[in-house]
């Protein structure tokens, strides 16, 4: 893969688990995350290749579940929009995890591909707060927006999802109801959330953040993260690093189970349709690798 680093903006939430990979690259997870993005550059190219082996068969694909597909320079780089155009031309299905209204732009490809069943969008919308989000998640699309991107993706007849992550304690979790409540009247289909993790160079961040931001409840929620993840500040296992352990985190299903139930939000992922899967033609081209 080839990776290019470029001084450019991320959306920079303060909770992203993808930060300490900065670190393996000898740069700082806090500044140099949100001001140096490292974007691999001939990722459709890779992809193809990938696709075209003959051993390849269809499985889920998921963009967008380490750091948001549409981060800022995305709108010069059109990676993730190169990616699309390949899944559309194998048919390949795909679901893409966002909290960019970005993802409008290609509606021209999703679109079609949901009407075979072949793709599920599923938006973030940590908080229907505008304040919060501007200090949790500064160059993120505001709520409002996020909300209004469910309803255009549903009312264009993509199966839309609502992903309410992380779960914060005392922070955006009072808010979990009102949020599904919207996504649902928005066209939402489905539901899930992921308590907050901390891992590695994260949690002194975040732990930084809380002191700046909410120095009257910081304790609080830390303990009861800790109260989830076993009593660490963050729990790696497998089986539990999504979805918490304990009192509370049982208590936060449960809500989220009654909301969803109670608007006719599924828990499940969309199911999407792996038959049509045919391999890439070769590129031919230098305009078709990039």
């Amino acid at each position: 893969m080839e990776c290019r680093f470029l001084w450019h903006i991320s959306i920079g939430c303060i909770y992203c688990f993808a930060r300490p990979t900065h670190s393996y690259l000898n740069m700082s997870p806090g500044i140099d995350f949100e001001t140096r993005i490292v974007a691999k550059v001939n990722a459709t190219e890779k992809l193809r290749e990938a696709l075209a082996k003959p051993a390849y068969r269809p499985k889920l694909l998921c963009l967008g579940t380490a750091t948001d597909a549409y981060q800022p320079v995305e709108r010069e780089l059109r990676i993730t929009r190169g990616l699309i155009e390949l899944l559309a031309e194998c048919e390949h299905p795909f679901s893409l995890v966002t909290k960019s209204s970005g993802v409008e732009r290609d509606l021209d490809l999703i679109a079609p591909m949901a009407a075979k069943n072949m793709v599920a969008v599923y938006v973030s919308v940590t908080t229907l707060d505008p304040q919060l989000a501007r200090i949790l998640e500064p160059r993120a699309a505001a709520p409002h927006r996020r909300i209004r991107t469910i309803k255009t993706l549903a009312e264009a007849g993509v199966p839309v999802g609502v992903s309410v992550s992380p779960i914060i304690p005392f922070i955006n979790e009072p808010e979990l109801e009102r949020v599904l409540e919207a996504a649902a009247e928005a066209g939402a289909r489905s539901a899930f959330s992921i308590p907050l993790r901390l891992p590695w160079e994260v949690d002194p961040l975040f732990q930084d953040w809380l002191q700046r931001h909410y120095p009257d409840r910081g304790n609080r929620v830390m303990a009861r993260l800790r109260e989830m993840r076993g009593g660490r500040d963050n729990d790696p296992s497998f089986g539990s690093r999504m979805t918490g352990e304990g009192i509370w985190a049982q208590l936060l299903r449960q809500r989220l189970n009654k909301a969803a139930s109670r608007l006719g939000l599924m828990r499940d992922r969309e199911p999407l349709d792996l038959s049509r899967f045919r391999p890439p033609r070769p590129a031919t081209s230098q305009g078709e690798l990039f």
